[in-house]
């Protein structure tokens, strides 16, 4: 069991008055103003912090008849550590702080013991320090040793390569995501028969969720879905790879589906590792007689709503893309009239789930497509997924993708 979390909260310095003492830390010793608040009694919390906001200190103004007002004007006991106290001490005193002697080189003999069993570590700890009070007299420390110098320059690097790491890291993720962006289709061919759109919204900001519309010439169309195994960059980078793949084949091949598929299977089997694979939803429309030839290697069935409100599922024909060098597959075919529409998805619509645990579904998908059959297909998507955005309100773990394609 992990212990729990434990920090200091603050240090109380004991003033006559909060607003006075509290311009002498924001302007003369440029803290932090951390909390400035009324509490339920009445009384003003006011806590300052330094420029780091590693601790807190609570300017309190006790009555002047407790106990805790004996305590104003006496040495609070707090010791702030700088990398240099020459250069700390003559910023404040230019700005009225009154110190009590100038800073002091001292020299202290140590004996460091460490939670090993080697011997303890003997040395020369030396720094310089001195000391400074408020407007009150309240007296505070101001010290820089030389390993804790050296310790907090070590921090203050770490610190400073961190950043830049993050922002570096954060500045490629920008790009990727704009590339990324540009695989999807930023055209849309023509098809006489058949409206329709896509949508694809990511979890992270680069995903593996595909989906495509491909002029493959001669009046026919294709229709794509793909959703690779895994997430982020690595998956990105695979979409990336199964999109120009695709493309490629389509554009040059004029092999049947099966035999045009097993090019692709073949070619990202060999540019991926053995773990890597995609679920792929692969669909030639024929613009003249309106037929729908598909292969659904491992992908969820597409749903198909026939104009008087009936569903066909379009299972699974093969495997999934990518594990198996020798792969094969098989086809299948539809034929589309006025008024039906075919629906691809990813898992992350179906797999959504909602506060109680309960995920989306394909039943609660079909009624969402039934519901706004009668949208554009531009509308229609959007609607879908706004009815799946309020009914799984909290965060998005996986890409969202949805492709509705209208027979008209």
């Amino acid at each position: 069991m992990e212990s729990p979390y434990l920090s200091v909260h603050a240090i109380n310095v004991y003033v006559r008055d909060q607003e006075l003492s509290l311009r002498f830390y924001l302007d003369q010793l440029g803290f932090g103003l951390a909390f400035d608040a009324e509490l339920q009694s009445g009384e003003r919390w006011v806590a300052v912090a330094p420029p780091d906001g590693s601790a807190l200190l609570s300017l309190i103004a006790p009555k002047a008849e407790s106990h805790d007002y004996r305590k104003i004007g006496r040495s609070t006991g707090v010791v702030f550590v700088t990398e240099d106290v020459i250069a700390k001490y003559a910023e404040w005193r230019k700005r009225g702080v009154r110190f009590l002697f100038v800073p002091r080189l001292r020299r202290v003999r140590y004996e460091r013991r460490t939670s090993a069993p080697a011997a303890p570590q003997d040395g020369i700890w030396g720094g310089v320090f001195t000391k400074f009070i408020d407007l009150d007299g309240n007296s505070f420390v101001l010290v820089g040793f030389d390993e804790v110098n050296r310790e907090i320059e070590a921090q203050r690097r770490a610190a400073a390569e961190k950043l830049e790491a993050e922002q570096r890291a954060a500045q490629e993720l920008e790009i990727a995501k704009r590339v990324q962006a540009r695989l999807f289709p930023q055209t849309l061919p023509a098809i006489r028969s058949l409206e329709y759109a896509g949508t694809c919204i990511q979890a992270r900001q680069v995903g593996g969720d595909y989906y495509d519309f491909l002029n493959l010439g001669g009046e026919r169309f294709g229709l794509v879905i793909g959703d690779i195994a895994g997430k982020g960059m690595a998956a990105a980078l695979l979409m990336a790879n199964l999109q120009a793949n695709l493309r490629i084949h389509c554009a040059t091949a004029s092999d049947p589906q099966h035999r045009l598929l097993q090019s692709v299977n073949r070619v990202f089997h060999e540019n991926s590792t053995e773990a890597a694979y995609a679920t792929l939803f692969f669909a030639e429309y024929q613009d003249e007689g309106q037929r729908l030839r598909y292969a659904n290697c491992g992908h969820l069935p597409a749903l198909l709503l026939r104009n008087d409100n009936t569903v066909e599922r379009l299972e699974s024909t093969a495997t999934v893309l990518g594990l198996f060098g020798e792969w094969d597959c098989l086809t299948e075919e539809r034929r589309l009239y006025s008024g039906d529409t075919l629906a691809l998805y990813t898992d992350g619509i179906t797999e959504s789930f909602n506060d109680a645990g309960e995920e989306f579904g394909e039943e609660r998908l079909i009624e969402a497509l039934r519901r706004n059959r009668h949208l554009p297909s531009q509308n229609m998507v959007q609607a879908v997924v706004e009815e799946l955005q309020q009914f799984s309100a909290a965060e998005q773990y996986d890409d969202v993708t949805l492709t509705v394609a209208k027979c008209r």
